[in-house]
């Protein structure tokens, strides 16, 4: 889902966050994704900027901490980051981790729910993420095309 630099300023503003070009920037990165970013793979779609990885850290913090950029994804430590959509209830669908490649994809279809979920483990498990592993389709077609 992309987003105009309008829209991204307006999001911004909603969030009670400062308009600058890396927040606006990176922001935009993470909307015109199809699945969680880390920081070095923001850092790769930025391409050559003069903006210190730093600053492009802490921006992705601040996004995380306003609830617009929540961490979608943990996997092997690394946080990756994705535009929380309205329609996204917190981000509950599995990711998928492919053992060969390294990819990591979102895998909205595949929605959990935790919502009629009561007692102690309620909370724990709204907070939870699923990750899947194993060879994702390129991997997949890729390992039938050398065997054939």
């Amino acid at each position: 889902m992309s987003i105009t630099k309008d829209q991204a300023r307006a999001l911004l503003k909603a969030h009670k966050l400062r308009i600058t070009g890396p927040r606006l920037a990176v922001l935009r990165v993470l909307a015109d994704a199809d699945t969680p970013l880390s920081h070095s793979d923001v850092l790769a779609r930025l391409g050559d900027t003069d903006w210190n990885p730093a600053t492009i850290y802490r921006n992705l913090i601040k996004l995380r901490d306003a609830g617009v950029a929540p961490v979608a994804s943990r996997i092997q430590g690394i946080d990756r980051y994705a535009l929380a959509r309205e329609d996204d209830d917190d981000h509950r669908h599995p990711h998928f981790v492919c053992d060969d490649c390294g990819c990591v994809r979102s895998l909205p279809d595949a929605r959990m729910t935790t919502t009629a979920i009561q007692g102690p483990w309620a909370e724990a498990l709204r907070q939870a993420r699923v990750q899947l592993h194993g060879a994702c389709p390129d991997c997949l077609d890729a390992a039938s095309s050398s065997a054939g």
